[in-house]
């Protein structure tokens, strides 16, 4: 969930309940090719079918109107770049209108948000925050078809076919567990979808029905982005009232060694006893909840640097994705939403 971020909207429509079978034969993706008579999709079919008692026919179906979209190997082949730097990468998640839509997105499900509080201790502005960063409140949900998606990654993408062919099985395991067609949902190049951005198997394992409707939506249903996003942090250690953030001081002779630590700009966890030993303290009086904690370095616009004491809740937000701007862009964007409400 690297520092090239996955850039992550669903049709106007939600993903309805029972979804009508698109047409026999797909149309061919221009330069590309449906993956109908290739026999290593027609043995996944067979074992995906054989170990999770599908149809094996209406899987072949299903992945032969599938198409390569060689747009998107393009995308994930794209060579290495420098991340940008915090002071380049935060302002597009800081803006005024980022922060207006966080209060108006937080005020539309300002009931759900507070139960998911009550029930995992997850704060409002940081769900918000979350899907804020991910797709700008919904508004940026992605364009490819997640069945093509998956099977151009799966098959045609060697360097992680065995992961994409994973998300491709649970995709299908998703689609019948939900109860729509998987020739319909759309996400990004990687196949994440919905406001929170869910691959396929968070979907299944922390997508939660927060409304009792007895299905989840995550690409219309304000309730269900919540109550997913809340348990997807707290199943992997959210705690409440934890510490995300605190300036550190580091002492000047222990600077250098300090330094050496950090790896692309944010350090292993260790103990606050450990980190005071070297030289780095919190710059506030008291000591931050939770332990252990790494150390932090944002890249600030006079060409200087800051340095944070990341607490255990920041490495629970990189747990939804990895790199530190992001869990920093969160907090940051949850920070002002807080504010501006």
């Amino acid at each position: 969930m690297r520092h090239r971020l996955l850039a992550f909207a669903f049709v106007v429509l939600a993903v309805p309940i029972a979804t009508p079978e698109a047409p026999a034969q797909a149309p061919k993706d221009k330069g590309g090719h449906v993956y109908g008579s290739r026999a290593d999709v027609r043995a996944f079919a067979t074992e995906v079918a054989a170990e999770n008692g599908l149809d094996r026919q209406r899987v072949e179906r299903w992945l032969a109107q599938a198409r390569y979209l060689p747009r998107i190997v393009s995308l994930m082949s794209a060579p290495y770049v420098e991340p940008p730097r915090w002071h380049e990468y935060a302002p597009k998640f800081l803006s005024p209108a980022r922060i207006a839509g966080g209060v108006a997105w937080w005020k539309a499900n300002e009931e759900a948000l507070a139960r998911a509080e009550a029930k995992w201790g997850v704060p409002p502005e940081i769900v918000a925050a979350i899907v804020g960063v991910e797709t700008n409140y919904g508004a940026l949900q992605g364009t490819f078809r997640v069945i093509d998606a998956l099977a151009t990654l799966a098959f045609d993408y060697p360097r992680r076919a065995t992961f994409f062919r994973g998300e491709l099985k649970e995709f299908l395991l998703l689609a019948r567990e939900q109860g729509f067609s998987p020739l319909v949902p759309k996400g990004s190049y990687a196949g994440a979808m919905g406001v929170p951005q869910f691959m396929p198997g968070s979907f299944r394992r922390y997508a939660v029905d927060f409304d009792g409707d007895t299905r989840i939506d995550l690409w219309n249903d304000g309730a269900d982005v919540v109550g997913s996003v809340a348990n997807y942090l707290a199943r992997h250690d959210w705690q409440p009232g934890g510490a995300l953030l605190d300036p550190a001081i580091i002492a000047d002779g222990d600077r250098d060694a300090v330094l050496r630590k950090l790896d692309g700009g944010l350090s292993e966890r260790r103990t606050l006893d450990a980190w005071a030993s070297d030289g780095v303290s919190p710059a506030s009086s008291g000591k931050p909840d939770g332990d252990p904690v790494g150390l932090l370095m944002l890249e600030e616009p006079d060409g200087k640097a800051s340095y944070w004491i990341a607490g255990p809740n920041f490495y629970v937000i990189t747990r939804y994705n990895r790199s530190r701007l992001y869990a920093t862009a969160v907090i940051r964007l949850a920070e002002a939403i807080r504010a501006a409400r």
